[in-house]
């Protein structure tokens, strides 16, 4: 585990801040070219991000706010802000919505989920490995990749156990971020309904953080599952009626030709 990278003075410098801001950083390096390349000269477009960005925030740091029934359990608003988790579904919900916000108010009608996409991707893959280098890895795991824990450690991680292998979950993570941005890549000039990239990718995610669930670590809160698994469950359904539906309408017929025609030549 690496908490710091080191200090500014007295200031020590949080692994995880840097990795997150670095994940922003290259986000924004792949959005601006993405935006470059489909020739977008509407400055409303920033507007959009600016929008998509503080939803995020927002809804990052507080999406984990309400997790008991009786309210007087949770955390106040002030210290849910401050010291509580974040949370990376919630800040894509959040993202979400703040962008739909600022498209309403700027009169922004271009659908921007192609030009997010791959964006994202490459982000969650960066801004990960802070939290591989400072969370809990996981749950124990026999494997031989499992992650183990010092005492020094282990005191400092809420529910970390020393000297036992754990599943490095945010490894996992990463590589399916890093897989999904290639492929995302790869699509964005062969699926040509607008927006699709950004719901494939999502569905992608949806699916893949629940199986990747079972081996984070997090609090199992119902039936076995933890509440990410609890909140995409009821998304779930969802998201593949939302794929069904595309299969039916014909939306990745054109890339099953695109692809075959490219495999013939």
């Amino acid at each position: 585990m690496v908490p710091t990278l080191g200090h500014l003075g007295p200031i020590p410098i949080g692994t995880h801040d840097v990795f997150v801001g670095l994940g922003v950083i290259a986000a924004a390096i792949v959005f601006s070219a993405e935006v470059r390349r489909r020739g977008i000269a509407d400055d409303r477009i920033w507007v959009v991000v600016a929008g998509a960005l503080l939803g995020g925030a927002v809804f990052g740091r507080l999406g984990t706010w309400m997790q008991h029934v009786d309210i007087r359990q949770n955390a106040s608003f002030i210290e849910q802000w401050l010291y509580g988790n974040r949370s990376i579904l919630s800040g894509l919900v959040g993202a979400y919505f703040g962008a739909l916000a600022a498209k309403r108010l700027t009169g922004f009608r271009e659908k921007t989920g192609d030009l997010f996409a791959p964006a994202v991707a490459i982000g969650m893959a960066v801004g990960r490995v802070g939290c591989l280098l400072t969370e809990l890895p996981g749950t124990p795991t026999g494997l031989p990749w499992g992650i183990t824990l010092t005492p020094g450690e282990a005191s400092v991680i809420p529910g970390a156990v020393a000297g036992v292998p754990m599943h490095p979950s945010f490894a996992y993570e990463i590589a399916f971020h890093l897989a999904a941005f290639a492929a995302l890549w790869w699509l964005r000039g062969r699926i040509t309904e607008p927006g699709e990239l950004f719901k494939l990718y999502v569905a992608g995610y949806a699916m893949f953080r629940f199986a990747v669930e079972f081996v984070r670590g997090n609090q199992v809160v119902f039936a076995g599952m933890t509440r990410p698994q609890l909140f995409l469950l009821a998304c779930c359904p969802l998201v593949i009626w939302h794929l069904v539906r595309q299969t039916r309408r014909g939306v990745y017929r054109s890339l099953t030709v695109r692809s075959t025609v490219e495999v013939q030549a």
